[in-house]
């Protein structure tokens, strides 16, 4: 299984217009963060989780051409604006894009691309086929699932599992029932906005303690705000096992 980090970033991790900090200034390619999607090739099947308002971008970079699903943790914008380009998709691969989401994430998406369900198609309108998950797990062609809840503040927030990869996005609470889940990962991502307190994301420390805790062998950090500082600063200070990912990472798993 290959794992390709898309994006690493937040609203908040981008570059910012007339920003003079390290990051936002910082001439390396690792501090460019797009905002946060991982793409995952197994048994012969491209599947994106989350498409953000930078999916095209993040395809043409690493020169996709086949994709075989869209999955979804969660309905804000910066994890679902994306979606009008998998029309792309639907044009080169021949697909109704099959596209994996909660009943409410389906709600949002409904509301935010209302023109893609019109009983008046209006002709090249991307194509796409929802399905409803919850919490039991599900076979995406040949590759399963497993969800897993976490919360964003009070949004709850999928997770999650394939086969000893874990994936963390947008969440700062997992309760001891669903880190059951996670146990075993030999692979963790899992997302550290900042070193302050943030209301609804783990800070630095605590994406630590929690990699600590669920010990796997190897985790990565993800949805990284530009107040976390340089990848060259921030990786001094992670333990061995962690490392901060950027943009175009790849792993095998």
């Amino acid at each position: 299984m290959k794992i390709t980090f898309l994006g690493t970033g937040t609203s908040q991790g981008i570059p910012l217009i007339g920003c003079s900090c390290a990051v936002c200034t910082s001439p390396d390619s690792r501090d460019v963060r797009l905002r946060t999607s991982v793409m995952i090739e197994d048994e012969g099947s491209n599947f994106v989780i989350d498409t953000g308002p930078d999916f095209r971008q993040q395809m043409l970079r690493e020169k996709v051409n086949k994709l075989d699903a869209v999955v979804f943790t969660h309905e804000h914008k910066d994890h679902i604006a994306g979606l009008d380009e998998v029309r792309a998709f639907n044009f080169i691969n021949n697909i109704v894009m099959p596209v994996y989401a909660t009943e409410r994430v389906q709600e949002a998406i409904k509301r935010e691309f209302a023109y893609i369900f019109s009983n008046k198609q209006y002709p090249g309108i991307p194509r796409i086929a929802l399905h409803t998950i919850d919490t039991a797990s599900f076979m995406v062609n040949n590759t399963c699932f497993m969800p897993i809840d976490v919360l964003h503040y009070q949004l709850p927030v999928k997770a999650f599992r394939i086969k000893n990869f874990t994936y963390i996005t947008d969440a700062n609470f997992i309760s001891e029932e669903e880190k059951e889940k996670i146990k075993g990962s030999s692979v963790i991502v899992v997302n550290a906005l900042r070193k302050q307190h943030h209301i609804s994301h783990f800070t630095f420390e605590e994406a630590i303690e929690l990699v600590k805790e669920l010990k796997p062998e190897k985790a990565y950090f993800t949805h990284i705000s530009h107040q976390l500082g340089t990848h060259r600063d921030v990786s001094l200070e992670l333990p061995d096992n962690i490392e901060l990912a950027y943009d175009g990472l790849k792993l095998e798993i």
